[in-house]
């Protein structure tokens, strides 16, 4: 059995108090015994003011918050599994990028959100991540954690099962979907898509989420969630920020799997045929 922690944020538009927040979390997170701590989506920065943002922006070697995040990881001894940070790439776009972190402090894995949020919302708000953001490029699957081989995925990933699909046939033991749903999607679709992800692959699921009115003036839905791979929610966060804590017993797979083996079924899909 692994204890692990969430941190369910209301991250604003002041990286200096973001770390802050965030190396509290960190703290409370190790005292609590948990091996490894999630953060959601954006944990540095959450402001669409793009002109503002810009100012906070940093490339990943010169990021406050990850700095933070390294120093308590190694002074508290834990893993930390960052959601996202926006960092600056190349030819000018921004990464929304996660970062997985080892009890020394170094930073074992990095994956970078491949799909991105362009919608318009019945609500009126309107939200265009590749005008700013570039593309992550595949799934990354990382070994050695407290919780077996991690799956990175981030927010939008969530409406996508084929990179689910993918990283449970790499054997992934837990997949993180660190996110900062808004509210209208959230009631809607959060909790059903995450237990059916977890299903489908037959994995836990680790959804650690922005949540409340933000400084930007944006409201996300919160409700970070542990799933287990019978589909059973182990964690709901509800709509407070704080750090919470679930275990997590990695040999409910295997006994879930032999239940229903639905990964040894798959077989190769070909196009569909029109007639």
């Amino acid at each position: 059995m692994t204890k692990i922690a969430l941190f369910q944020s209301n991250t604003g538009i002041d990286p200096a108090e973001s770390a802050l927040a965030l190396v509290g979390a960190i703290d409370e997170a190790a005292a609590g015994g948990a091996e490894i701590l999630f953060t959601p989506e954006m944990s540095g920065l959450l402001d669409r003011d793009s002109t503002r943002a810009a100012k906070n922006l940093r490339r990943e070697e010169n990021d406050p918050v990850l700095a933070a995040a390294r120093e308590a990881a190694r002074r508290n001894h834990i893993w930390v599994s960052v959601g996202s940070l926006a960092v600056l790439g190349d030819q000018g776009k921004v990464a929304n990028r996660a970062f997985v972190i080892d009890r020394e402090g170094v930073i074992r894995a990095r994956y970078d959100k491949m799909h991105l949020f362009d919608v318009d919302l019945p609500t009126g708000e309107s939200w265009r991540e590749s005008n700013t953001y570039s593309p992550g490029q595949g799934a990354v699957l990382v070994n050695g954690t407290p919780v077996g081989k991690l799956g990175l995925t981030i927010c939008y990933d969530l409406r996508f099962p084929l990179l689910f699909a993918r990283l449970a046939e790499s054997d992934a033991d837990v997949i993180s979907v660190p996110a900062a749903f808004t509210v209208p999607t959230g009631r809607a679709h959060w909790h059903v898509l995450l237990r059916a992800r977890a299903i489908e692959a037959g994995l836990f699921v680790v959804a650690a989420a922005q949540v409340g009115r933000h400084e930007d003036g944006r409201q996300t839905f919160g409700h970070s969630l542990v799933i287990d791979p019978w589909g059973e929610v182990l964690l709901d966060m509800g709509e407070q920020p704080g750090v919470g804590f679930a275990d997590i017993d990695l040999k409910r797979i295997p006994e879930v799997r032999s239940r229903i083996p639905a990964l040894n079924h798959r077989r190769p899909i070909p196009e569909a045929v029109t007639l």
